[in-house]
């Protein structure tokens, strides 16, 4: 069975995202694509999600920014119906351990992966909870393996904020699971995605990877194939759940 409705995806031009993105469109999605900078590359998601014969339309916002997610979604209405939201935009800074931190920092990584998939989730609600005269969806949270190991040396705020994000997750799906909305999230282990360049390390998913039992990194291809499903008709009865897609990490 094909989807339908407008699936947004948050940060989609690269990585999960857009790995989100193009799977969606082959599914039957017409898809937001999201980006923050990159619009090229954003550019290109639509393009190969178009050229597999999906549709797909790219905006720019900000979603750590209340008035970029307001644009965002008042472009998504004049698409057409919102029935699907994948909260995956999120930021990490350089590699460091606490005692080197300032509040700038931290408050930037938590307005995007925290604030960020909040005012998303919200805007989501509006218009997809049969409270507010919609007809249901779904929405999954995209959190990462650092929640449960934290990121000792590394990124402790990142680790943080994604804990935050499955708080969301479980406390928002129990809030409209009545409301015809179910609310996800996948745990990414190491994933091969340009996320590691940006704390430093290029390569620290091959450095890492001997700590999962499969004993590999993970593609964003991967993910995606979670998100999807928890999307789809066959996960109808599953609301609230993290799925770990890790490789056994």
């Amino acid at each position: 069975m094909k989807a339908s409705g407008i699936l947004l995806v948050t940060g989609a031009s690269r990585g999960i995202g857009a790995a989100t993105a193009r799977l969606a469109g082959q599914r039957g999605y017409v898809v937001c694509v999201n980006y923050l900078r990159a619009r090229e590359k954003a550019d290109e998601v639509a393009g190969a999600i178009a050229a597999e014969g999906g549709s797909a339309f790219t905006v720019q916002a900000d979603i750590s920014i209340e008035a970029d997610v307001l644009r965002l979604y008042e472009r998504i209405d004049r698409e057409g119906r919102l029935t699907a939201l994948v909260n995956n935009a999120a930021t990490l800074e350089k590699q460091m351990r606490l005692e080197d931190m300032d509040a700038a920092r931290i408050e930037r990584t938590f307005a995007t992966n925290v604030t960020g998939s909040f005012l998303c989730a919200r805007e989501g609600v509006r218009r997809m909870s049969q409270r507010h005269g919609g007809e249901g969806g779904g929405i999954v949270n995209v959190s990462s393996g650092a929640s449960r190991f934290g990121s000792p040396n590394e990124y402790i705020d990142y680790a943080a904020s994604k804990g935050a994000v499955e708080t969301l997750t479980l406390g928002l799906a129990r809030e409209v699971a009545e409301e015809g909305i179910r609310v996800n999230a996948v745990r990414p282990g190491f994933i091969y995605t340009e996320m590691h360049a940006k704390g430093g390390e290029p390569g620290r998913v091959d450095r890492v990877k001997s700590r999962v039992a499969m004993q590999r990194g993970g593609q964003p291809e991967e993910v995606a194939s979670a998100v999807l499903w928890l999307l789809s008709e066959e996960a109808s009865y599953v609301t609230g759940a993290i799925l770990d897609v890790g490789g056994g990490l």
